[in-house]
């Protein structure tokens, strides 16, 4: 929630655009697939679980009228499949000439379980909701991509922030489904560290808020809020935060609107998504990715710092993968790096030139 806020914050001037934008991709559609009598991980189901997703671009057919040139894009914790369509990444990756230019590839954007249009607790059943994991999350977007649009066979796999993670995952559990992979900013280990102490953080200020009632109330809880800048600041780069806030004052009005930014969102709905994370490990399994890999990160983010070391270790255990650390510099935004193709689409041009033809 909180990274949304930040984000929110940073490329206000922007987002009318990029909803602006949305129809203008040739044959962009919206869509629910709905999966009947979902099981999770947990052992719990759902009898129904919609997944909403968005489509656009030309696909193309093999002679059994199965689509080959599918690209499927995975958004981060903090935003919707909605993020793809801002500027700042469709500009630079959808237009004519660009790395996945959508008259050349069918580019498939999902909602993850728990945001945007796909089921989340917000909906109704509140701590009833199943709690679901990565695991369920990645199932119910391959059966909405193999089965609800008749994708057999993917170009790739591209996700950052949580869609990173994800996209590792991709790689191990459908190794034959993808010609290649780009996991960007995102690291190949169980969340440790730094980065689950703050999550968890997150957590128990919202459990904790006397509002909250175990997850069962009728009015989104209005404490916990007022901790949540906390995460914000160990995600955006240092350099930037200083230029937006540069006197006591402007801190506090930044603030502010971090505080008011956060209010918009549903407690359950960010546990939830916080706690999916739980079941994120892809050390043992890299082994069996067989596409190509490119992994993507940043020198300044916070949230994946290359000083853990821990990206370069597992890229020698895959075959045919590298690891690519974009410097800092007067444009970059730590982890927020991501939503800015510009910074790192270069790397995808050349990656997408070493994988076959559909």
């Amino acid at each position: 929630m909180i990274r949304r806020a930040l984000f929110a914050l940073f490329l206000s001037l922007v987002a009318s655009a990029a909803v602006a934008q949305m129809t203008a991709w040739p044959n962009f559609k919206e869509g629910d697939y709905v999966i009947k009598d979902f099981r999770f991980g947990s052992g719990e189901t759902l009898p129904e679980l919609r997944m909403h997703y968005r489509t656009l671009g030309t696909p193309k057919r093999n002679a059994a009228g199965e689509i080959i040139n599918g690209v499927v894009l995975l958004h981060g914790t903090s935003g919707a499949g909605t993020s793809w369509l801002l500027p700042s990444l469709a500009d630079e990756l959808f237009a004519e000439g660009q790395p996945l230019d959508a008259a050349e590839h069918f580019i498939i954007i999902p909602d993850s379980i728990g945001v945007g249009g796909s089921s989340k607790p917000s909906d109704g059943l509140r701590a009833k909701f199943p709690h679901y994991r990565y695991a369920d999350s990645i199932r119910a977007e391959h059966q909405l991509i193999t089965e609800g649009l008749n994708v057999r066979h993917l170009r790739l796999v591209l996700g950052s922030s949580m869609g990173g993670m994800k996209t590792w995952m991709w790689g191990y559990t459908y190794p034959d489904l993808m010609d290649g992979l780009v996991p960007i900013a995102s690291q190949p280990i169980q969340i440790s560290g730094r980065n689950w102490i703050l999550r968890r953080l997150r957590i128990e200020a919202i459990k904790n808020d006397p509002e909250y009632n175990g997850g069962n109330y009728t009015k989104n809880p209005s404490t916990y809020v007022y901790t949540l800048p906390l995460a914000a600041m160990n995600t955006e780069n240092v350099v930037r935060i200083q230029e937006m806030a540069p006197t006591r004052e402007a801190g506090d009005e930044m603030y502010k609107r971090l505080v008011e930014e956060a209010k918009k969102g549903d407690a359950n709905n960010t546990v939830y998504g916080i706690e999916a994370v739980m079941d994120y490990d892809p050390s043992p399994y890299l082994e069996k990715i067989k596409a190509p890999l490119l992994a993507i990160n940043f020198e300044d983010d916070e949230g994946n710092p290359p000083q853990l070391n821990v990206v370069e270790p597992a890229i020698k255990r895959i075959n045919k993968a590298r690891h690519v650390l974009v410097p800092a510099g007067p444009d970059s935004h730590g982890h927020y790096s991501h939503l800015r193709a510009k910074l790192w689409k270069s790397h995808l041009v050349e990656f997408m030139k070493t994988l076959p033809k559909p």
